[in-house]
């Protein structure tokens, strides 16, 4: 194996720690702040899901996506013959337009409730709705991204 191979798989797993980690997370804090039922608390989380998946999702994300096109590209596009190489990217594919279609919309929705909501005003019915499809949604697309670690560390023939 040569350096760049070993350097481009070190980033892409990076990025698999950061986007995966985060999305994970990001669930948790989400969850755990709701049960509050704090205006304050939920609207700082809020901002805090935003903020964390601009820097990690999206950082992790795009680390991921370079790091495995150049690794395939390196190998002169033979990974491409590969069903787990098609699997894995179909996974991430699918994962990463629920995130741009429906999950980021509905943060973004979100966190400009939670704004009209940071100093203890009451939070609508339509946050609460947001809520409940971001979390099936959400967590759909993480078990999409966690079938894509079958593929990319069994790698079935």
């Amino acid at each position: 194996m040569n350096d760049a191979y070993l350097l481009l798989k070190s980033l892409h797993l990076l990025g698999v720690v950061l986007f995966l980690g985060n999305v994970i997370l990001t669930l948790w804090w989400k969850l755990m702040a709701n049960r509050t039922r704090q205006p304050a608390v939920i609207a700082f989380a809020q901002r805090q899901v935003t903020l964390t998946d601009y820097l990690f999702t999206f950082g992790g994300a795009g680390l991921v996506l370079v790091s495995g096109v150049a690794n395939v590209w390196l190998s002169d596009g033979g990974l491409l013959q590969a069903r787990w190489i098609g699997w894995g990217s179909a996974l991430f594919l699918v994962s990463g337009l629920l995130w741009l279609c429906v999950l980021i919309p509905i943060q973004i929705r979100q966190a400009r409730r939670a704004r009209q909501f940071t100093d203890g005003g009451e939070i609508p019915e339509a946050y609460w709705r947001d809520e409940r499809i971001w979390v099936v949604v959400g967590v759909i697309a993480t078990l999409l991204v966690l079938a894509n670690l079958y593929w990319m560390v069994f790698k079935p023939a």
